[in-house]
């Protein structure tokens, strides 16, 4: 089971300067018009092949339209031996939910 994570609280962890990874699995041209600030562009067909050249932090938080696709995002990238103790949470509701200011471009 993915833990789910609130908008509220992803907003608090960039406010606080946490050390979060953000996962952006949308298209790129979605990721151009706005993303969480900080966040990185790994498209979720894209994934599978990339998961293996990120360096994992300990915090990873994975963020879609709607907070479906990130569920799965997530499940892959726990799953993948080279994330070892890192804490993997799916963004309840995704962009849809996301009602603070997007970062533009990459």
């Amino acid at each position: 089971m993915v833990e789910e994570i609130s908008t509220e609280d992803v907003k608090q962890r960039i406010d606080d300067g946490t050390d979060t990874q953000i996962i952006d699995i949308r298209s790129p041209a979605e990721f151009e018009r706005g993303h969480i600030p900080g966040a990185r562009n790994i498209p979720l067909a894209e994934l599978p092949r990339r998961v293996d050249n990120v360096e994992w932090g300990d915090d990873v938080v994975v963020a879609c339209p709607i907070g479906q696709s990130s569920i799965q995002a997530a499940r892959l990238i726990g799953s993948y031996e080279g994330v070892d103790n890192a804490s993997v949470k799916s963004m309840a509701g995704g962009y849809r939910e996301w009602s603070y200011d997007l970062e533009p471009g990459d």
